[in-house]
């Protein structure tokens, strides 16, 4: 798995392990945020028998990323790492294009060179740009994301597609859908709300909160991860959501419950780049993977606030 000390990914490797899999990890810790939390991500797999352990190093390192899977010999790959994050690719394009573009055609060439059986690929609701009207359904043209984050992520899943074709390897693209809970990076809004309103600091909030975003539990997303890998054939692309879309305001008032505290505003002016709403159709998923998410946003920010706090 790459990316694997990350928040889904160290969590997915959690799953594995607890249903007898057998699991290692690549990831290059990169510095986005501290290190100490992707170590601590990770401290639960490294006491179980059957993980296989950590390869670190870049993507983009072709004979690192071969020799890892040459240690390893994978049967299944799942593909989390990339530089993400919508705002961060507005300032830094040319990087992001880097790793998320020439970084999953190593690890692609890799997994075919390794004769692979099934590959997951996470991309993102990013790729579906702006959409008037309705949930995102993945039939629906991916062809006008507007960042170079969702740019990337449609252009793994052609680089995906394209593996596919040249070899038979089953591949499957997973759009994930503003997954939060325990784990989840501290700049990511329902983690940096809650910091900052425990703190008694104001919280920034673009526009006037009403963006719609379709936040999906982190362990559903997880769950839809497994349910994929282990079905995977041929090519799929699915969307990983809750399928019920809140706005910002009702993240903040959701938290301002679980806190039992009132937020603190500063209003800043919409961000460049930002969708104006995210909505997850999961039929597709649901009928073929059996994917019913069933954590409501008040029951998922409570259990991210209790395990926020117990982490002091």
């Amino acid at each position: 798995m790459t990316g694997g000390a990350g928040a889904i990914g160290s969590l997915l490797v959690d799953a594995l392990l607890a249903r007898g899999d057998t699991v290692a990890v690549l990831d290059s810790f990169h510095d986005f945020y501290p290190r100490a939390r992707k170590e601590r991500n990770l401290a639960h797999a490294k006491s179980q028998p059957r993980f296989a352990g950590v390869f670190e190093g870049d993507i983009r390192d072709a004979p690192f990323v071969a020799r890892a899977f040459e240690s390893f010999a994978p049967r299944h790959v799942v593909h989390l790492a990339a530089r993400a994050g919508v705002r961060p690719s507005l300032e830094d394009p040319v990087t992001y294009a880097d790793v998320n573009l020439v970084g999953t055609s190593v690890v692609l060439n890799a997994s075919l060179h390794a004769r692979v059986e099934r590959f997951a690929f996470a991309s993102s609701s990013t790729v579906y740009g702006e959409r008037p009207r309705g949930a995102f359904t993945e039939d629906l043209p991916a062809d006008r994301p507007v960042s170079p984050y969702g740019a990337t992520k449609r252009g793994g899943e052609l680089l995906c597609h394209a593996a596919h074709v040249s070899s038979g390897m089953a591949v499957t693209c997973l759009r994930f859908f503003n997954a939060y809970g325990p784990r989840m990076r501290p700049d990511l809004a329902v983690h940096k709300f809650a910091t900052q309103m425990l703190a008694d600091k104001p919280i920034q909030v673009f526009g006037d909160g009403s963006v719609e975003r379709d936040f999906t539990y982190v362990t559903e997303t997880v769950d839809g991860i497994v349910r994929a890998l282990d079905r995977a054939r041929e090519y799929h692309v699915y969307n990983l959501g809750r399928g019920k879309p809140v706005t910002v305001n009702d993240i903040i008032a959701s938290l301002e419950r679980a806190l039992g505290k009132r937020a603190q505003r500063e209003t800043l002016p919409p961000a460049p780049g930002d969708l104006p709403r995210t909505w997850a159709s999961c039929a597709l998923a649901a009928a073929e993977l059996g994917y019913a998410p069933k954590i409501d946003l008040d029951e998922g920010v409570a259990r991210f606030v209790r395990w926020l706090q117990e982490r002091g």
